[in-house]
């Protein structure tokens, strides 16, 4: 039997669908980890992108701040955070929430400095507020930026929650770290292929999302293609 068979055949298996190490108790461990770092990454770095961006100030020092979460490996703050919260969520957590905080910050900010000035300036010429402003104008047309932002967070998240369960924090990647030590490579595989069908149907359902909230006006349509057939990409488009 070959392993993708075992990986199949560990998943037919009812025994694996039931009891707290059932696959449903480990997906809704999953999902929970991975939607309240989410949710407390958009906490903070939405409304501060919101503000550097509609201000202008502080954008590089936030950005860069930002980004260094980025240069920080996930697995490292592991082993930083564990001898202070021990085993469980508690490890885990704060370092799904620095996984979060590049992709909404930067394209929350990114997303309002991009509207057109003379969008703003005609919002100010009618009598509105800087309030009204960030609120009427310029979050509608950042939206799909920001919208990006956050399904990118939430696919690392999805994906990097399985390190949780090397400090027994549960979720899908129990199965990984159990079957690599047990050298169960069916139970292994199968965990992967869990994880990896979570990350997709997490990403198709924020880009159904992001496509929701875009103004019909705002899409670009698929440029004309060119003499040599590849499509001529306008330099606007983003």
């Amino acid at each position: 039997m070959d392993l993708l068979e075992q990986a199949v055949a560990w998943l037919a298996d009812p025994s694996h669908w039931v009891g707290s190490n059932g696959v449903p108790v480990r997906l809704v461990e999953h999902l929970t980890l991975s939607g309240l770092a989410v949710a407390v990454g958009v906490a903070v770095a939405l409304p501060l992108g919101l503000a550097i961006g509609h201000t202008g100030r502080g954008a590089l020092l936030a950005v860069n701040l930002a980004n260094l979460g980025r240069a920080i490996p996930s697995y490292a703050l592991l082993l930083v955070l564990f001898p202070v919260f021990g085993l469980g969520f508690a490890t885990a957590f704060p370092a799904l929430v620095l996984l979060t905080l590049p992709p909404i910050l930067t394209n929350t900010y990114i997303g309002i400095r991009e509207v057109d000035r003379d969008m703003v300036d005609a919002g100010r010429g009618m009598g509105m507020g800087s309030v009204q402003i960030l609120a009427r104008v310029e979050i509608p047309i950042a939206l799909p930026f920001i919208v990006a932002g956050i399904r990118t967070a939430a696919v690392q998240v999805v994906a990097t929650a399985t390190l949780a369960a090397l400090v027994a924090g549960g979720g899908l990647g129990r199965y990984i770290v159990d079957g690599f030590a047990l050298q169960d490579h069916g139970q292994l595989l199968a965990g992967g292929l869990l994880v990896a069908g979570l990350a997709i149907a997490t990403e198709r359902l924020l880009a159904a999302v992001e496509r929701r909230v875009t103004s019909p006006g705002l899409r670009i349509a698929a440029p004309p293609a060119g003499r040599d057939g590849r499509r001529l990409q306008p330099s606007a488009a983003r």
